[in-house]
């Protein structure tokens, strides 16, 4: 199931962001996703909970938005929304050689929200020693 190392990928650059930004914990990120990217939204939810043990991350919210995907034909210039499968010969003329995918194959994080403060030492690093 690639939806886990998409979850830890995300993990991975939130956390970077946030350990740069100061952060003390990750509350909330928010996702965008294309129906034509491939990924199973609930699957990815699943791993991202998995994902966050043990970071700065765990129990943060996710919130996954969902891109239908559109595309436009150049011969007639009709715009029409793809669906799953995906239609790609354009309802309009019937060509499927000038046709152009617009929207659906999105994967990115769009916001993530968190809290200032020292950040927590990483589990799997070693906690400073105090002098």
């Amino acid at each position: 199931m690639h939806e886990m190392s998409i979850a830890m990928a995300v993990v991975g650059q939130v956390e970077e962001a946030a350990r740069s930004g100061g952060a003390s914990t990750v509350s909330a990120v928010r996702l965008q996703v294309g129906e034509l990217a491939g990924v199973v939204p609930d699957s990815l939810a699943f791993c991202f909970e998995l994902a966050c043990a043990g970071t700065v991350l765990e129990g943060a919210a996710l919130t996954i938005e969902t891109v239908p995907g559109r595309a436009r034909c150049a011969s007639c210039t009709r715009e029409w929304a793809v669906g799953m499968p995906p239609e790609l010969c354009c309802p309009g003329c019937g060509r499927a050689t000038d046709v152009s995918l617009l929207s659906g194959r999105e994967l990115q994080i769009l916001s993530v929200q968190w809290e200032d403060g020292p950040v927590p030492a990483h589990p799997r690093e070693p906690i400073p020693e105090e002098a």
